[in-house]
């Protein structure tokens, strides 16, 4: 039997592979292309040819240099943004609209200003269908979870965007989709807020198994959370390499950058990416 070490420092995987690639795919990218105008009457492209899948209870991260398309990869498999070429089939069904089952995080927080943490969760559990009677006792339960009981009744400008991420992240759980779409979502906080709630995440995805799409540039932390990191070069986008993230689950977030299958995983995605910026 293969070392942790020698299966975790494996070679890259084929563009587009799953480690359950026998199970019928949460979301499958077939031949994706996208093309925005540009103010001279010309096109940009700014995704080209990608196919990729996401196994059910899979968590895939997405790195790569600035401009090479990773949150447009997010808002094509969401349906905000149509396909210029291609098709992407999100559980068994293709993408032409936003799809049920799908929640969107993004990197600065979309809580209503006016609402309180708890009023935002709320709104969440509405929009799923749960009953009014039920929705008190799930408020309490995610607060509970997120480390937000005290803040309950606060509103968003009163609270720090860590606490402001910690209840977008609640209203995202409330929502309750198979499907997590998260865009960067600790980006503009400090590394000690982006451990803690990077640490919360992993515990509650442990839980519950839901598939998630993460975009991020910090190459640690996708290697922390992941079960394949996929490196994307361009413009135009592209998909470079993807690593299988053979680390044990489950995974302490922090202990786990201790290891030193994970200090090599994060060179050899970051020599990826260097090789990349060096070619530009």
């Amino acid at each position: 039997m293969a070392s942790l070490m020698e299966r975790a420092t494996s070679a890259p995987q084929t563009p587009g592979e799953s480690p359950a690639a026998c199970a019928p795919p949460r979301v499958k990218v077939v031949g994706v292309s996208k093309t925005f105008p540009t103010p001279d009457g010309g096109v940009a492209r700014v995704i080209e040819n990608v196919d990729l899948t996401l196994a059910e209870g899979e968590f895939l991260s997405i790195v790569g240099p600035s401009g090479c398309g990773k949150s447009t990869m997010l808002r094509l498999i969401s349906g905000l943004t149509p396909v210029s070429e291609g098709r992407i089939v999100v559980a068994g069904r293709e993408v032409t609209e936003p799809p049920p089952g799908v929640g969107f995080m993004f990197q600065r927080d979309t809580l209503l200003p006016w609402a309180t943490v708890s009023e935002n969760i709320s709104i969440a559990l509405e929009l799923n269908g749960t009953p009014p009677a039920a929705r008190p006792a799930r408020i309490a339960e995610l607060l509970k979870l997120l480390g937000l009981e005290r803040y309950a009744d606060y509103r968003p400008s009163a609270i720090s965007g860590g606490m402001r991420q910690r209840a977008a992240l609640g209203r995202l759980l409330a929502y309750g989709p198979e499907l997590y779409l998260m865009d960067e979502p600790f980006g503009a906080l400090d590394a000690m807020t982006k451990m803690i709630l990077g640490r919360e995440l992993l515990r509650i995805w442990s839980q519950d198994a839901k598939s998630v799409v993460f975009v991020t540039h910090d190459i640690e932390e996708a290697v922390g959370l992941s079960d394949r990191v996929i490196v994307m070069e361009g413009p135009p986008g592209r998909i470079k390499s993807e690593y299988r993230i053979d680390l044990p689950r489950p995974r302490d977030f922090r202990a786990v950058r201790l290891l030193p299958e994970f200090r090599d995983l994060c060179e050899r995605i970051w020599g990826d990416i260097g090789r990349h910026s060096e070619a530009e």
